[in-house]
């Protein structure tokens, strides 16, 4: 009896371990190569989540700023529309990865995520825009 709770009690928590390690994201990481051909892409909209600050210091082209640290992210996402494709980055990879579960769990299907964010575009020689 007492071996028998024991293994049910071991199976339980190899179980729940299993469960907490799974990436739990669907949203696709791209390298640098990958992110820069899927956003010159037709209709694909490049999202910068990073400050008003950051983004004005250099962005990729075309690119539209919407501050994931803002108090009003989430309203100001759920104003675009879903069904667009979104290629997100930011600074380093972090707030992009937490931006695009905020996205999946409003609804929105077409979104990757730039991994290295700026700082690796940069670091790959790709440019930087001021305007």
């Amino acid at each position: 009896m007492r071996k028998s709770r024991l293994f049910t009690a071991l199976v339980a928590a190899a179980l729940l371990m299993a469960g907490c390690s799974s990436s739990g994201s669907a949203t696709p990481k791209l390298g640098i190569e990958e992110f820069a051909a899927k956003a010159a892409e037709p209709g694909v909209v490049l999202l910068d989540v990073r400050t008003p600050m950051e983004f004005e210091e250099g962005h990729l082209d075309k690119a539209i700023n919407i501050d994931f640290q803002s108090g009003t992210f989430e309203e100001e996402i759920s104003k675009l529309d879903k069904e667009t494709t979104y290629a997100v980055y930011c600074r380093s990879g972090n707030r992009s990865g937490q931006a695009v579960e905020v996205m999946a769990g409003l609804g929105f299907t077409n979104i990757y995520d730039m991994d290295g964010g700026v700082i690796d575009w940069a670091a790959a020689g790709k440019a930087l825009y001021t305007n």
